[in-house]
């Protein structure tokens, strides 16, 4: 291999391979840019992205229901799964399950249904 093409290749290899090889970046008011961070927090996107959207034309609609929501909701769930592999430990030993335990795991699902409707 020539060292014209050694060089070559090294100036390849460091050059970032990017899906969308095209920058572009402009100014805004302090005011425009509280307004995009806005919205984009209320969609829970950071704001390039959600500048990028606006520019293609996405239709960008906002969520059911909040972040905040969203996580208290996850862990609301962990905690069921939590539940259930303990009953199905149990159930797997040969112990009998307790039907309040079930009746209590079917309210906590019902409870984060209506959280989600």
């Amino acid at each position: 291999m020539s060292e014209r093409q050694t060089k070559t290749d090294e100036l390849m290899a460091k050059i970032p391979k990017r899906i969308e090889p095209k920058q572009v970046s402009f100014r805004v008011s302090e005011q425009d840019y509280l307004k995009l961070s806005q919205s984009a927090k209320t969609l829970n996107m950071s704001v390039a992205s959600f500048a990028k959207k606006k520019a293609q034309n996405a239709r960008l609609v906002t969520p059911k229901i909040s972040s905040d929501d969203a996580k208290k909701i996850a862990y609301q769930l962990s905690m069921i799964g939590n539940n259930l592999n303990q009953l199905t430990k149990l159930a797997n030993e040969g112990s009998s399950i307790d039907t309040q335990s079930l009746l209590a795991i079917k309210e906590q699902v019902d409870d984060i249904w209506q959280q989600l409707i």
